[in-house]
């Protein structure tokens, strides 16, 4: 009798909750943790020893800084969305082994996770929610006082929403990132934060010799 065929394996967990990440952050000197928000979000609050490389950048760079990765990698942002595509782009340049933080940068300070506070901004993703209603809002207001065609930008923003969850992207979210109350004095660039990253193997050398 030819024995069953072995189950195929199931595929790897690729998020992690935020219990599981303060244990990691004590046990694991060679892990890094990425925050993908623009850098007025991670002004505003961060996790103690994370490194910051918007989203952008990331995107821009996707293969030089995967070189820069070692095995243990968790990404975050304000609700998973943007650690998700920045997931997604560094499996294709072949990290493999990254993490999604669940519930992001705001369930890490909620779980009690050591964080550190700067200026209160409003979220990127809270903008975007604002300005989305605030278009609608305005399209069916104008449509009924001004001219019907005015209603057409509500259609056009629920298109673009609908775009948006179809594609995991967020045009309106990325246009926002570049508005002068989202920068910060020091924005990340390429030399100041994927440069800035130890290279795989160095933090655990550096532990083993203190």
């Amino acid at each position: 009798m030819t024995p069953p065929s072995a189950p195929p394996s199931s595929p790897a967990v690729m998020s992690l909750t935020a219990e599981t990440l303060r244990d990691w952050l004590r046990e694991h000197q060679d892990l890094v943790v990425l925050d993908v928000r623009s850098a007025a979000e991670f002004e505003s609050m961060h996790i103690r020893g994370s490194y910051n490389v918007p989203l952008p950048l990331l995107a821009e760079h996707t293969r030089e800084l995967a070189g820069r990765l070692g095995r243990r990698v968790v990404l975050v942002c304000q609700s998973g969305v943007r650690a998700e595509q920045a997931r997604q782009r560094l499996s294709a340049a072949g990290i493999n082994t990254a993490y999604v933080l669940s519930g992001g940068a705001p369930g890490f300070a909620a779980a009690g996770g050591d964080v550190v506070r700067g200026k209160e901004r409003w979220d990127l993703e809270r903008q975007v929610r604002l300005a989305a209603g605030s278009l609608v809002m305005l399209g069916l207001a104008g449509g009924r006082f001004v001219s019907p065609r005015v209603r057409m930008l509500a259609g056009a923003i629920g298109a673009g929403l609908t775009f948006s969850a179809a594609t995991n992207t967020c045009a309106m979210g990325k246009a926002l990132s570049a508005m002068p109350w989202n920068r910060t004095a020091a924005e990340p660039t390429r030399e100041s934060a994927i440069l800035q990253l130890p290279l795989p193997g160095s933090i655990t050398e550096e532990a083993a010799a203190a």
